[in-house]
């Protein structure tokens, strides 16, 4: 998908915020913690699908390659719930770029 293919800038205020938040950040902050839970995912995939997700510096994909790996039919009760399932659905996928200040999962070359 290209830049000009997204329903909004990955970096404006509706993606990353102009390159300030990544991955996770990017997809908890669709979701109100007292309002939208519990949440089906496959209700999350349905309406965020198309929007762009920065993972790092050089790579956006959208939220359906992430939730493309969680059971449309899984819900979650609360916040942590999903915060931890869609952290395992990156990691397991090789979405999670970011594991502190001094280590990374992957590199660029």
């Amino acid at each position: 998908m290209s830049a000009h293919d997204w329903p909004h800038d990955p970096d404006g205020e509706e993606g990353s915020e102009g390159r300030r938040k990544y991955g996770h950040a990017v997809l908890v902050k669709k979701v109100d913690e007292e309002e939208d839970f519990p949440l089906r995912a496959g209700d999350y995939r349905e309406e965020f699908g198309d929007h762009p997700v920065r993972l790092d510096a050089d790579t956006v994909v959208s939220v359906d390659d992430i939730f493309e790996h969680i059971d449309d039919d899984a819900e979650f009760e609360d916040i942590v719930a999903f915060h931890k399932a869609v952290g395992e659905t990156m990691r397991a996928n090789d979405y999670w770029t970011y594991e502190g200040a001094d280590a990374f999962t992957r590199t660029r070359g």
